[in-house]
């Protein structure tokens, strides 16, 4: 999850969460990799997929690098309909109806159109910039007025026959207050309306052009509920909004961040499961600290928990008793904000975007007694590192802005940098690596509207280069993933989980899915943000997963 996420969240309704809309640049414990089916080895669960598919797979290693089409691509007009004023015409009613041509929209598009959901709205201009505007609208499900990006609606008439809608946006040090009018003209699939709008201000016609909304809580492709998973059992979580899983000793460990419900606050925490009948989860414990609302992320080591919060940095609880976590200490002394925590080994790689911007190095060979080695930095700023991978004396960081970027770490105390992939607009988010047929894969995702899995060639990682990528629908982004053997598995926030057969690296198969998201589940406000967010697969069989609003699902994988 991204440390903007954080802000932007307490902003986009009810649940406040860290949200953002799909206008915002380039997106968990984010990243990790347990037991590879054909690894060898069963002392390090999340140690990655040492040469992955060798044994069952007929790719030699060979493929063509990819030209980078960044997250941002411009597909051209979404619609033929057009406001009929051009740019700086006057104008005295920017929502008057018949400004509009929709002489080339066909009739009957929204002829079972709902009047409630949540959609996202990219606006592309049609002069000058072909940058897009993201927009959230939220027709509440209860019914009753809606709102465009907060803002209250003065033109709601969605519904049979209609998609036509108008706000007002608020001035601001750069421009004064602008109109928004959204016009409905295609539905191409059920999930989608194509549509044409224009932004007025002070009289005048500002801007013009067309504009796409997808409606998450609808399923894409005429998907169903799930495909080659099954819903074992779902508990909820008591604790603010739930982020990140670890499992262990037969307990899932379950990390929450605050949030506000309405005006009323909902701290984060710690929620104990015990899973060891996994279709009868059963909460023994759950944990808050007062004034340490934030955590973001978690990760296991024999008889320690690491969670990563964004006031103390690594908290360090004793799991001698899983059941009933004892609190240990925090580390560094001085306060940081720790976004994510990974160990690999002796070693625990703690994300830490402010203040600092640095990845820490931890020796935990005294697991519950961490001794601090060295801060990794690049010093660029932005938004500082997100996550981390491990893989054979190498750290792949997720560097959100500043790309995906690898290091020697074989000398914890003396660091160096070996190279990175980056492109513009770039907002490196989660990732996990193997060898396959010799040649050591990272698989990518980014986070924000485009965002997508990339394949990347890093066995050179001075000479990073694209050689496969897979994604879904635009509006939506990867979280988190978890490589083993040859799959991965995705939580894709409103697409729910993915599983992707990897063997052959540069064309991912996807193989199976839970659709977690529901329109209906309580507390859904629309945030990009949503969904499955946290991920592990132990070994034992099952997959667990986090949603955001529904707490741990655990699903089995049909053969």
């Amino acid at each position: 999850m991204a440390p903007l996420f954080r802000r932007l969240l307490l902003l986009t309704t009810t649940l406040a969460l860290t949200g953002c809309s799909t206008s915002s640049p380039p997106s968990t414990g984010d990243a990790g990799s347990d037991v590879p089916v054909d690894s060898g080895s069963s002392s390090d669960p999340d140690a990655g997929a040492p040469d992955a598919g060798t044994d069952t797979v007929p790719w030699d290693g060979g493929a063509e690098a990819l030209p980078e089409r960044t997250d941002h691509v411009d597909l051209g007009p979404f619609s033929d309909c057009a406001f009929k004023l051009a740019v700086g015409d006057a104008v005295t009613a920017c929502d008057d109806a018949s400004l509009f041509d929709r002489s080339t929209c066909p009739a009957g598009a929204f002829d079972d159109l709902d009047s409630t959901g949540f959609y996202y709205l990219d606006a592309r201009p049609s002069t000058g910039s072909s940058a897009l505007s993201g927009y959230l609208l939220r027709l509440p499900l209860e019914g009753g007025p809606g709102t465009l990006s907060s803002r209250p609606l003065t033109r709601q008439e969605v519904g049979a026959g209609s998609f036509f809608t108008a706000s007002t946006l608020p001035a601001t040090r750069f421009s004064p207050a602008r109109d928004l009018v959204f016009m409905g003209c295609t539905r191409p699939t059920p999930d989608r309306i194509n549509g044409c709008y224009a932004q007025c201000s002070q009289g005048k016609v500002g801007l013009v052009g067309t504009f796409t909304a997808a409606r998450p809580g609808i399923r894409a492709r005429g998907e169903a509920e799930s495909s080659g998973l099954t819903l074992v059992s779902e508990s909820s979580v008591p604790l603010g909004m739930p982020v990140d899983v670890y499992v262990t000793k037969g307990h899932a460990y379950v990390v929450s961040i605050g949030v506000l419900v309405g005006t009323v606050g909902k701290p984060g925490g710690l929620s104990v499961l015990d899973v060891r009948d996994p279709s009868h989860p059963v909460l023994t414990k759950t944990i808050q600290v007062p004034g340490d609302t934030y955590w973001n992320g978690v990760w296991a080591k024999d008889d320690a928990l690491y969670i990563a919060s964004a006031s103390s940095g690594v908290i360090v609880y004793d799991i001698s008793s899983p059941a009933d976590p004892r609190y240990v200490r925090a580390v560094p002394n001085d306060p940081l904000d720790v976004h994510t925590v990974f160990v690999k080994g002796d070693r625990l790689y703690a994300m830490a975007p402010s203040p600092g911007d640095a990845v820490l190095i931890l020796d935990v060979s005294s697991p519950l007694a961490p001794v601090e080695l060295n801060r990794v930095s690049l010093g660029v700023g932005g938004s500082g590192p997100h996550d981390a991978f491990v893989y054979e004396d190498r750290l792949y960081v997720s560097y959100t802005e500043a790309g995906y970027q690898a290091f020697d770490v074989t000398d914890a105390e003396h660091v160096q940098p070996l190279g990175g992939y980056f492109f513009d607009g770039q907002y490196a988010h989660a990732s996990a690596v193997g060898t396959f047929a010799g040649r050591t894969l990272a698989f990518e995702g980014g986070e924000y509207a485009g965002s997508h899995l990339r394949v990347l060639d890093v066995t050179d990682p001075a000479n990073m280069k694209l050689i496969g990528e897979y994604g879904l629908r635009q509006e939506t982004s990867i979280h988190n993933m978890i490589l083993q053997g040859t799959k991965l598995y995705v939580a894709y926030y409103q697409e729910g989980v993915r599983v992707l057969d990897v063997s052959f690296p540069p064309k991912p198969r996807e193989v199976a899915y839970f659709n977690t998201f529901r329109e209906t589940d309580p507390g859904r406000t629309g945030s990009t943000f949503e969904g499955a967010i946290g991920i592990r697969v132990p070994g034992d069989g099952f997959i667990y997963v986090v949603d955001t609003s529904r707490g741990l699902l655990v699903l089995s994988e049909q053969p």
